[in-house]
């Protein structure tokens, strides 16, 4: 039996709020790597004290786009929340999800707001920005999490369950966690790109073993050692929960992240040595969340309630005598 029109129409506009808010993450970080974090001044949220800026700069074209996009992206992930929970009935995994999806727009307004306020953009070489950008981060990762699950669970998919997962559970919790981790060294090291550029491949090099060097650059070198490594962690975990969880969602998923986590470690080699220009930054940046999001997906299949487990051997019934 096909779904109904209206689940087809919200499973689409689920996937539809997913791509558009990657669109405004990736123009997020070009508001980054160009220096643009201060095209509308410390004001928020109006630009350079204005509702609609009368004679912009170049940078506040790119600022201002940025927070009409993240506006627009607000009123989707309302208009998402409040569809979920008017189509879905008591209990459905789509409504917390979708209640999750806004929890965590709002607080990437906030942290973006702050940024803003309290002037860590732009030439700002603070340990706090670091740190604020590693937040940033972290919870647009939670974001799009979210919205993932949203638009799995819009296909009728069986809600998780973490009690009594074993192996499995511990490996798909360790690579999300994985991931996360990456995810933020690979903010700092981003930022460390944008702050302090390389003329060449030696002096990149060079910047980071420097004793004199900013932390950040000696923080940067520390994001390639944890791609290989969590890389192969994830990697090798995924093939393993593809084999404890043998279902045809689980296998896809898990061939899926193993292919695209190989164009991520190519794709950041190409950023090194090209001295991570914008346009490869942006690549980089969507790879990691395409990964980050079939992980999820992977993790939503394999711990769902009802999927085949190969760690558990059938009962047995007695036969009838």
């Amino acid at each position: 039996m096909s779904a109904p029109p209206s689940s087809r129409a919200f499973r689409v506009f689920s996937w539809f709020t997913l791509a558009y808010t990657l669109a405004v993450v990736l123009w997020g970080a070009f508001v980054r790597a160009t220096g643009s974090g201060a095209g509308c001044g410390d004001h928020w949220p109006v630009c350079n004290g204005e509702v609609v800026p009368r004679a912009p700069t170049l940078q506040t074209i790119i600022e201002y786009t940025h927070r009409l996009t993240s506006g627009l992206a607000l009123v989707f992930a309302v208009v998402l929340c409040v569809w979920a929970l008017r189509a879905h009935a008591q209990g459905h995994p789509v409504r917390k999800a979708a209640v999750l999806s806004l929890v965590f727009m709002l607080t990437e307004a906030a942290v973006g707001a702050g940024l803003v306020l309290f002037k860590m953009v732009a030439g700002n070489e603070s340990l706090a920005r670091a740190f604020w950008m590693a937040v940033h981060l972290f919870n647009t990762f939670l974001l799009v999490g979210a919205q993932a699950l949203t638009a799995w669970w819009a296909g009728d998919h069986e809600r998780l369950s973490w009690r009594r997962q074993g192996l499995t559970g511990a490996l798909l919790v360790g690579s999300l966690a994985g991931v996360l981790v990456l995810g933020v060294s690979g903010a700092i090291a981003a930022l460390g790109d944008t702050l302090y550029p390389a003329q060449s491949l030696a002096h990149g090099l060079a910047q980071d073993v420097s004793p004199t060097a900013h932390v950040l650059l000696r923080l940067r070198v520390l994001h390639p050692v944890l791609a290989a490594l969590v890389g192969a962690g994830v990697v090798c975990s995924a093939a393993l929960v593809a084999r404890l969880r043998p279902s045809p969602a689980v296998r896809r998923a898990a061939l899926q992240l193993g292919i695209l986590y190989g164009l991520q470690l190519v794709a950041g080699t190409v950023n090194v040595v090209l001295l991570a220009p914008v346009w490869m930054q942006l690549v980089h940046l969507l790879l990691a969340d395409l990964v980050w999001i079939v992980l999820v997906r992977l993790s939503a299949a394999g711990l769902a309630r009802g999927a085949p487990r190969a760690d558990v051997k059938p009962r047995v019934q007695p036969a009838l005598t």
